[in-house]
């Protein structure tokens, strides 16, 4: 999709109506996957909510979705218990875990990253955006832009130390869940914390975006790409806290920023895959993401539905995408 510059195309299986021995092997591969998934119970549990699993139904075939993405069939779908992160990992949380490895993100290890174009004044364009990379719709390549300075070397994290972190790849995501004693969540246990308890409901407060006017997510009002009313409140990422929290007490889980998932993507794996604990296939070329962010509109991408699902390769990052730990019972 435009909205992720660095998306590469995924190759295609057979139908799903026709039986074939790919099918049966990815089905062999996702069980073992399943049985041999490694926990991680080591990280600390504060500011983590621990979730019951057990069955739910997960996915959709709504008119609003993307049946390309993969978003359907609905399925059943059992998770064992384990612990989320309350918010999406914050700047604040993120520095700790640098301060302590001196961990450089791939971002900061390129010399720059994406950056919508709207959130560079015009004054700075000239110099601040690189006007020899290719055209990638909306979003300008920023020399030095990364988590610390996320709309180039000039700005800062001041006031936005409780935000979540951003400009963060999934490499980078995967490395402080390590660190911290955690692991991304799988797909099933993102989607699994995002309706907090509704089933089969459109966003973790029901089927209403805007229940009695109230907003509960951070997404794009107005015309998109070219007029944020900002009627939420933020024409950027909000503070991960900045919206009543869903049935299970998760914050910003959906819009703000993308979350990553520890699966690899594809648009089909799932019709075959274990309805026990399911992960991604064993390999691939894109990671799954999940929630939406500011940046999505009905008009263009009502991905922050909870059932929604979009991808981008492991090395992408730009000032809408982040991520939030779990861990094992």
């Amino acid at each position: 999709m435009a909205e992720f510059p660095r998306i590469l195309s995924v190759d295609r299986p057979h139908p799903c109506c026709v039986p074939s021995k790919d099918r049966a092997e990815r089905l062999v591969s996702s069980i073992q996957a399943s049985e041999e998934r490694r926990r991680v119970n080591t990280g600390s549990l504060e500011d983590m909510v621990k979730l019951d699993g057990g069955r739910f139904l997960m996915g959709t075939e709504s008119d609003e979705g993307f049946p390309q993405d993969g978003e359907g069939p609905v399925r059943e779908v059992t998770l064992d218990r384990f612990y989320i992160d309350r918010c999406p990992v914050t700047n604040a949380q993120f520095a700790e875990f640098v301060s302590a490895t001196g961990y450089v993100t791939e971002s900061e290890r390129f010399g720059w990253s994406f950056v919508f174009q709207l959130h560079i004044p015009k004054e700075r364009y000239a110099t601040l955006v690189d006007a020899t990379a290719p055209s990638v719709e909306w979003w300008c390549k920023v020399n030095g832009a990364h988590w610390r300075t996320p709309e180039g070397p000039d700005t800062s994290l001041a006031g936005r130390e409780n935000y979540p972190v951003v400009h963060v790849s999934w490499n980078d995501a995967a490395a402080y869940a390590e660190w911290s004693g955690k692991r991304l969540p799988t797909e099933a246990e993102w989607e699994y914390a995002s309706r907090g308890g509704l089933e089969q409901k459109t966003y973790p407060w029901g089927d209403e975006l805007t229940p009695g006017g109230q907003h509960l997510c951070n997404i794009w009002q107005g015309e998109f790409p070219h007029i944020n009313t900002a009627e939420d409140g933020y024409v950027g990422t909000a503070p991960v806290d900045a919206y009543p929290a869903n049935g299970y007490g998760l914050s910003t889980i959906t819009g703000n920023a993308w979350e990553w998932c520890a699966d690899w993507f594809h648009p089909t794996h799932h019709i075959t895959a274990t309805r026990v604990n399911p992960q991604g296939p064993a390999s691939g070329v894109n990671r799954v993401m999940k929630g939406g962010s500011y940046l999505c509109h009905k008009s263009y991408c009502n991905r922050y539905r909870v059932a929604a699902r979009t991808s981008n390769t492991p090395d992408s990052a730009t000032t809408n995408i982040s991520f939030r730990c779990v861990r094992d019972v």
